[in-house]
């Protein structure tokens, strides 16, 4: 008898329907019996990959708003993880020698709770910290807050979309009072007459998305700004639109330069101006001296570019809508959130936000990037998008969890401070993990895993044997998306269920069932559920009258498959579209914020004299997800892309007597990395791009800066400066290597 479940893709915010099928009721997952615990290196070409057992579960793309029955190459493979050979599922403790050994789930709460009780009684209740994850289900996001800030008692809790999306939620709260990624659905954008997109590689990143701009590029009206010729900018190709190819790290200039054309030619909505929005006159003379040419000598675009942005901008604002749309490219800086208000500043010169065909708007990465920072897992923040900080946020909250108010811990550390402080005397000396693999996803990652080593307990809660985790005392066995009910919300800040259709291993447990039974060991006051939709019940009750509003939602209405885009208050039918007749700040207007360009730190002299000094930019590839802790384990996507490679100019290449697939070495002040060189035109000749998904020698986060935005927290991950020079050794597996065959 064959059973199906309707559900969500794993992987990217686009959340992209399917359904998944199995031959059996539910059938459970194969016991892979005990796994590798070390290092192990990949195997010498991808042929050489052991087989993977055939997938226990069929994958059909269903349709839906965002993806209309299509997948990537991502979501495509995603089954054939739930019965991988190396799948954890049984607790593992660290001995004295370095290796992991199972042991029972009675001793793994008891070692983790024992860790606890020292570290608070050592050094104090914040030597305890917790880093979520973007991947969690809203359920155990919001679980994940509740037990760090009550029965750890902590206030040392954030995650990893503060690597994400925190520049662009900054931004958004800054003007709008409020940060929902796509505050309009993404079917908005297919009637578009103009789409900016800065930063965004979506054809690579989320390649269903790309059939939503298919009338704006057979239009004409694309327009991508990018310093490489991305896939998505390729789109602009024959008549498509405009590529606009920036130096990296000057995007703030060029929008300030597009802002000063629409004052400056009289492009400004000015009723819009007027009617809903602050600050314009302080805006305009921020933009002054940002004319065209200028801009052009700062930022490499032509001044005619710079001007045909604005008015076909401007234009579509007039006839079937413009939107502007930001990604991770142009906010994972230090003035990050500066650039995305550059961004927001100019949507609203036009008059966008709030119309019924425009918007601006940024794009979330993570599966759960928007739910996961909505309901406690940030440093600051309480369920509902509440500040912590507020007296009457902290009160409500307070009344749910049925606990005093000085019981809740105040704001805690931004990731990048949070890593930084481990092991220090007066840092997190016991750090539980879910969800995130900070040993390659975090800036200067070379000095996180140091900082992981000096703990004195690091537990992890995975179902792979993850870079971080293989660095863990203590790894816990959890479950993987199929194997669970719960609760996303996507990019256009809809909330979606996820549907089991699997039976876990045995020996695999709910992040949810974890948190239950060590709250009860630490005798934690309220109470923690290990069912999802009781959790979800009390999420509601915990939103209610915050921003983020999820108190009008449940499992019954989503499981009829209704809409539900937040805030829906109970008693309501939600909000769709953002901004319709106000903005969230109290007045009801949005509110423009002058922004300029600041000076980056100057980076350490080069001390090699054969090497010559780039810029390096890093991102995605399309096989391959985050810190590749999953898809460097799908034979097929490994096969694909087996290894991180350098893209570099050719003219560049040629300068420094690198040829195609030789080897090069990236160093800076933080540390090395040797990979293969790709030559390619589709990059400036100053620049390399460096894909993030891969560990060891091959991590792009060895080079990049821990420096940070001083608003957002977000760290400086697409702008570092390297010393490239070609390796005249052989490749070995002593020289690049991954940490586990596929």
């Amino acid at each position: 008898m064959t059973k199906s479940a309707d559900t969500h893709c794993p992987y990217c915010a686009l959340q992209c329907a399917m359904t998944l099928t199995s031959p059996a009721e539910l059938a459970p997952a194969t016991q892979p019996g005990p796994v590798p615990v070390t290092a192990l290196p990949a195997p010498a070409s991808p042929a050489a990959a052991p087989a993977a057992p055939a997938a226990l579960l069929e994958v059909q793309g269903r349709d839906f708003p965002t993806n209309r029955g299509g997948l990537c190459r991502k979501g495509w493979t995603s089954a054939t993880l739930l019965n991988h050979p190396g799948r954890i599922t049984e607790p593992l403790l660290k001995g004295p020698d370095g290796v992991h050994r199972p042991i029972s789930w009675e001793h793994a709460l008891d070692r983790a709770v024992s860790a606890v009780k020292d570290a608070r009684a050592r050094y104090g209740a914040d030597a305890v910290g917790v880093f979520g994850g973007g991947g969690l289900t809203n359920e155990k996001a919001y679980m994940l807050g509740k037990f760090a800030r009550l029965a750890l008692g902590t206030s040392r809790i954030d995650y990893n979309g503060r690597f994400c999306m925190s520049s662009a939620a900054a931004a958004g709260m800054r003007a709008f009072g409020v940060d929902r990624g796509l505050p309009f659905p993404l079917e908005a954008l297919d009637t578009a007459s103009t789409i900016m997109m800065l930063g965004s590689n979506v054809a690579e990143t989320m390649p269903p998305f790309v059939q939503h701009l298919k009338g704006t590029r057979d239009a004409g009206g694309l327009i991508v700004v990018d310093p490489r010729r991305s896939a998505t900018a390729a789109f602009t190709a024959d008549g498509g639109g405009l590529h606009l190819q920036p130096l990296p790290g000057t995007d703030l200039t060029l929008l300030l330069g597009i802002s000063h054309v629409v004052i400056h030619e009289n492009l400004v909505d000015t009723a819009f101006i007027e009617e809903r929005t602050s600050g314009y006159s302080a805006v305009v003379r921020s933009v002054n001296s940002f004319w065209p040419e200028r801009v052009q000598s700062l930022t490499g675009v032509p001044a005619e570019l710079i001007r045909e942005t604005a008015r076909r901008l401007a234009a579509g604002a007039r006839q079937g809508g413009s939107y502007i749309l930001t990604g991770r490219g142009v906010e994972q800086h230090i003035d990050g959130t500066d650039t995305a208000t550059a961004a927001i500043n100019l949507s609203l010169l036009l008059g966008l936000p709030g119309s019924p065909r425009s918007g601006y708007g940024t794009l979330t990465g993570q599966g759960n990037g928007q739910g996961g920072r909505e309901h406690g897992q940030k440093a600051d923040q309480l369920p509902g998008y509440r500040k912590i900080t507020d007296p009457a946020a902290r009160a409500h909250v307070a009344g749910v969890w049925g606990v005093p108010e000085e019981l809740i811990p105040g704001p805690g550390l931004p990731a990048v401070q949070l890593l930084k402080s481990l092991g220090k005397p007066d840092g997190v000396r016991c750090l539980f993990v879910h969800a995130s693999n900070i040993a390659v996803a975090s800036p200067d990652a070379n000095a996180v895993i140091d900082g992981l080593r000096s703990l004195d307990f690091l537990m992890v809660c995975d179902f792979f044997m993850s870079e971080t985790a293989a660095e863990a005392d203590l790894i816990l066995p959890v479950l993987q998306w199929a194997e669970e009910e719960g609760t996303l919300t996507n990019l256009e800040g809809r909330v979606l269920r996820r549907r089991r259709a699997l039976t876990p291993p045995a020996g695999a447990r709910s992040e949810l069932w974890i948190m239950a039974r060590l709250a009860e060991a630490l005798n934690a006051p309220s109470s923690y559920s290990e069912d999802p939709e009781t959790v979800f019940e009390e999420l509601r009750l915990a939103s209610a009258g915050g921003l983020a509003d999820y108190s009008g939602i449940d499992y019954a209405m989503l499981d009829r498959g209704e809409a539900a885009y937040w805030p829906y208050p109970a008693g309501s039918t939600g909000t769709p579209r953002l901004f319709q007749d106000r903005f969230a700040h109290p007045d009801g207007k949005a509110v423009m914020t002058p922004v300029t360009p600041r000076r980056r730190r100057t980076p350490a002299a080069n001390p090699d004299p054969a090497a010559k000094t780039m810029t390096l930019i890093t991102g995605r590839l399309l096989e391959h997800y985050q810190s590749g802790a999953q898809t460097r384990r799908v034979t097929e996507l490994l096969a694909s892309q087996p290894e991180a490679q350098m893209q570099i100019h050719p003219a560049a290449a040629e300068a420094m007597g690198i040829t195609a697939g030789s080897l090069v070495s990236l160093a800076n002040e933080r540390g090395e990395v040797v990979c293969r060189a790709e030559l390619s035109t589709a990059i400036r000749p100053e620049t390399v791009f460096l894909p993030f998904h891969f560990p060891e020698l091959e991590s792009a986060n060895r080079l990049t800066e821990a420096a940070t935005d001083p608003v957002s927290g977000m760290p400086e991950f697409k702008f570092n400066k390297v010393w490239v020079r070609p390796v005249a050794v052989p490749l070995s597996s002593n020289v690049l290597q991954t940490t586990e065959a596929s």
